[in-house]
């Protein structure tokens, strides 16, 4: 199983490289704008190292890019249920809705106005 370290650590070598690609830099042009070596750089996009967040920044800054930030509850936390617990809850639920849906709908008559 992977740890959370070993996932931010993918997801940060993946982004220092798609970026750079994307912006069409080599290692020695991204290392000189950057401010630093390009063995540095090809030790993050490998994920040997991790990059401190303002240097992650500075170098995604570097390739043009800016860095926005997006928060969200995750669902695996949400009321501290397991995954298993909450998708066995989902499915009582949806047991209790009707599988089909009857011809004639009744609803309210409202007087008129």
């Amino acid at each position: 199983m992977t740890s959370i370290e070993d996932t931010y650590r993918d997801r940060t070598s993946s982004q220092l490289r798609e970026s750079r690609q994307m912006a069409g830099l080599s290692l020695r042009e991204l290392a000189r704008r950057a401010g630093t070596s390009h063995a540095t750089l090809i030790a993050y996009e490998k994920g040997i190292k991790v990059p401190s967040v303002v240097t992650f920044f500075r170098i995604l800054e570097s390739c043009g890019l800016a860095v926005d930030f997006v928060t969200s509850k995750r669902v695996r936390h949400h009321q501290r249920l397991a995954r298993g617990d909450e998708l066995a809850a989902v499915l009582k639920l949806a047991e209790q809705f009707p599988t089909r849906v009857a011809k004639k709908m009744d609803y309210p008559v409202f007087p008129s106005a």
